[in-house]
């Protein structure tokens, strides 16, 4: 059997900027099931994650969305008696064939987790914390990227002259906008989100989402959510989940207005959730 090799990718690296589907597939789910042990958690999921766009996991709890958000890097590995059928293609590479370098594939995507998870170090030294892992050492390209990733995370002007002190000193939504920043000091090619808001008040929330607004179209965003309403006001595409199944999948606009699915309808209007 052929064997696929992801490679890191090179810093600095082409940021795509995209205004419609016609740039095609940031990533490829393809007849996607998913097991721990005997039990299945996914059924054939199949869906094309448009690239420079926003697309949001939607559904009840349990439903599946974390879990697919998870195979997308491959972090569901680290869980025991997992097995898959299926395949997810990146650049025309499966992520699950065998050979694939994991961790040359976690770099091309960033990672932000539901509750803000700063390292107990300075800001300066959480944000270039993914270039040090890289062997970057030089001074002045640590200094760039860091500012860069700060101000890409909409967080420079408040923390431009702190950089030394501890990120741990940050409120949570400065250290949520933090792990962003951290997520894409190395500028991977995808983003991925997992509730990133769910721990965060309102002000901080509305933050994060004008972030993810600007944040559209240098990289592919996928965001699990359990607010329809965040759903709708910062994506593009929209998949609902249902016991493990992809049941809908479309334009935001539409899969709210004029569902395809009595399901997704019932779990839009609040009638199950």
């Amino acid at each position: 059997m052929s064997t696929a090799t992801l490679e890191a990718p090179s810093i600095p690296k082409t940021v795509y900027h995209v205004t419609d589907s016609g740039q095609g597939s940031a990533i490829s789910i393809r007849d996607f099931n998913l097991f721990y042990g005997e039990a299945q958690a996914l059924y054939n999921v199949n869906m094309e994650v448009q690239r420079g766009m926003v697309t949001s996991l939607i559904g009840p709890s349990g439903c599946g969305k974390s879990t697919l958000l998870r195979s997308l890097n491959r972090m569901n590995d680290l869980i025991d008696n997992l097995r898959i059928r299926g395949k997810v293609i990146v650049h025309d590479n499966d992520i699950y064939a065998p050979g694939v370098d994991v961790i040359a594939l976690r770099k091309r995507m960033g990672m932000v987790f539901q509750k803000p998870n700063p390292f107990p170090k300075s800001i300066f030294e959480n944000v270039i914390f993914p270039l040090r892992v890289e062997g970057i050492s030089d001074k002045a390209m640590l200094e760039e990227a860091c500012e860069r990733a700060l101000k890409g995370s909409a967080l420079w002007n408040e923390v431009k002259d702190r950089l030394n002190e501890s990120a741990l000193g940050l409120s949570g939504g400065q250290q949520q906008r933090l792990c962003i920043a951290r997520a894409i000091a190395a500028e991977p090619e995808i983003l991925l989100m997992d509730e990133p808001c769910s721990a965060l008040d309102p002000i901080a929330t509305a933050k994060v989402e004008e972030l993810i607004h600007e944040l559209r179209g240098q990289f592919s965003i996928v965001i699990v959510t359990h607010s329809m309403q965040q759903a709708a006001r910062v994506s593009d595409n929209t998949a609902f989940m249902y016991l493990g199944k992809l049941i809908e999948y479309g334009a935001t606009d539409t899969v709210f207005t004029t569902p395809k699915d009595s399901r997704t309808e019932d779990y839009i209007t609040g009638r199950f959730g």
